[in-house]
């Protein structure tokens, strides 16, 4: 599928608008992209509760784990599923509430000038392979929307929050992951 933006949506997505989210500072170029993910309860796929999280709906007492999320008010612009389905929370437009404490080439507060992509998925796991292409096939749409994002400008919320968080992980693959954005770039 060839994603687009349009008003910060992307096409083929399902919609599910979080309130989590506010207007970027006046004048702030994206030109970031950070990799994440999640999964609700950890290690456990599928299931409402990554929607019901960034809707600031999730019923603590679904699971004990999410006693200790409850009242964090976060979102991410993207997810993407382990099937490989398209949900976005936030237009691309907006903030959204990804990154936290965080610092990129001596710029903080990454949210302000970030793209969020959540895999579903965890930072010790590894990803599926239409997570992979779909991911690629993404950022390639993002880079056309904003070309101040390269390459260079995609990185893990690991990388932006180091010692603070660790996803994507060590079983995200780097280097099939912009084999494939390569492919689709070049195209």
């Amino acid at each position: 599928m060839k994603y687009q933006f349009e008003s910060g949506w992307l096409s083929g997505a399902r919609r599910v608008p979080s309130p989590h989210c506010n207007d970027r500072p006046d004048g702030t170029e994206v030109d970031l992209l950070v990799i994440h993910c999640i999964s609700l309860p950890p290690g456990q796929y599928g299931g409402p509760y990554i929607d019901d999280f960034f809707l600031g709906q999730l019923d603590i007492d679904a699971h004990p784990y999410f006693s200790e999320v409850a009242g964090l008010r976060v979102s991410a612009h993207i997810l993407i599923d382990r099937g490989g389905r398209v949900t976005q929370y936030v237009p691309c437009g907006k903030r959204a509430w990804h990154a936290g404490q965080s610092e990129f080439c001596g710029r903080s507060d990454c949210n302000d000038f970030s793209i969020g992509i959540e895999l579903e998925g965890l930072d010790t796991d590894t990803y599926t392979d239409i997570q992979y292409r779909i991911l690629a096939e993404i950022t390639a749409a993002i880079m056309d929307t904003y070309p101040a994002i390269g390459r260079d400008r995609i990185t893990g919320h690991s990388d932006i929050a180091p010692g603070r968080k660790l996803d994507p992980g060590p079983g995200f693959d780097w280097q099939r992951y912009f084999a494939l954005l390569d492919d689709m770039v070049s195209d």
